[in-house]
């Protein structure tokens, strides 16, 4: 096996955003732990969290969590008042469950929310301060839905439209959260991989067949993602999560062998980002590093990772 380049770990542990199978076993351990429970008390600890003033954090108060949804790589909570909690983690936001009786600092974290069935809790390493909390009616719910199509539920024509609405590298375009639900950094070079093609091709330049194969692809890896990370979860509420997995096909493994032809996986470094993938098996043995690379990323892909959430050039 081999090791891992410390920039090429360095950079996954800074890009590490929960994506959608992440944010799905999230949403399945909330269920269970906080649907039909009241919300006794809401700490906010950190200065930066909080997004909104109106309604107020302790509009819910007292209230019953009602339902869960997942908007984009957003957690929202819905409370029997028609008020929501919409958590926004960002890289390194994690959520942690407290169950009645555990013992934990009361200024842990960034905010703590105590149920009556106990208390979630949100992190985040380093001192970025880039997760948050919006406090919204419904009426104003939607206007934090980045709008992507679900790719699970999408058919292979919707796919398409979105896909190929402009002419973008296929790793920009499928991570724009306006055009797909819950796609990152990680998966997106999963599905990439899995689907034969460079990150830097075009995607009005793509035949039909390559769409179809792309589309196939991308349902294939979340899908299966999402299995592989609930078995692991156990019911339990889930941990230690991040975009790296020693299963992956090529995210996060600069210098190691592709699962598929065995080459060495390459990678693209631009800013925040970095892009893994197979020359042999992605594009057709060519390392993408040239000053026309560049430049193409310059034009293409924004410097910033909230500029990549956020669907920015």
């Amino acid at each position: 096996m081999g090791c891992q380049h410390p920039l090429s770990f360095w950079s996954d542990w800074l890009q590490s955003m929960p994506e959608l199978p992440d944010i799905s076993i999230y949403l399945e351990a909330l269920q269970s732990r906080i649907v039909g429970a009241n919300l006794v008390r809401a700490r906010i600890i950190s200065p930066f969290l909080l997004r909104t003033f109106d309604p107020p954090v302790d509009a819910v108060l007292e209230h019953r969590v009602t339902e869960l949804r997942r908007l984009g790589k957003r957690v929202a909570i819905g409370f029997d008042n028609d008020v929501w909690y919409v958590f926004h983690l960002m890289i390194a936001g994690r959520f942690q469950w407290k169950a009645e009786g555990d013992q934990f600092s009361k200024r842990y974290g960034l905010a703590q929310l105590e149920f009556t069935t106990g208390t979630l809790i949100l992190t985040e390493a380093g001192s970025k301060n880039r997760a948050s909390l919006h406090v919204v009616t419904s009426a104003d719910l939607e206007d934090l839905d980045p709008g992507g199509i679900d790719v699970l539920t999408a058919t292979l024509e919707e796919f398409q439209q979105s896909l190929q609405l402009t002419n973008r590298t296929l790793k920009r375009q499928l991570t724009s959260p306006m055009l797909f639900s819950g796609i990152g950094n990680a998966y997106s070079d999963e599905i990439l991989h899995r689907a034969g093609l460079s990150p830097i091709q075009h995607t009005q330049k793509l035949t039909p067949e390559e769409v179809e194969r792309l589309y196939s692809a991308t349902q294939e890896v979340m899908t299966e993602w999402t299995s592989r990370l609930r078995k692991k979860a156990k019911g339990g509420f889930p941990k230690k999560v991040t975009a790296f997995h020693r299963e992956m096909a090529v995210h996060g493994k600069f210098g190691e062998p592709c699962p598929v032809c065995g080459s060495p996986v390459q990678r693209i470094v631009y800013a925040d980002n970095e892009t893994n993938y197979c020359a042999t098996c992605q594009t057709k043995g060519k390392v993408l590093a040239d000053r026309s690379l560049s430049r193409l990323l310059k034009s293409d892909w924004p410097r910033r990772i909230e500029d990549w959430e956020e669907g920015s050039s």
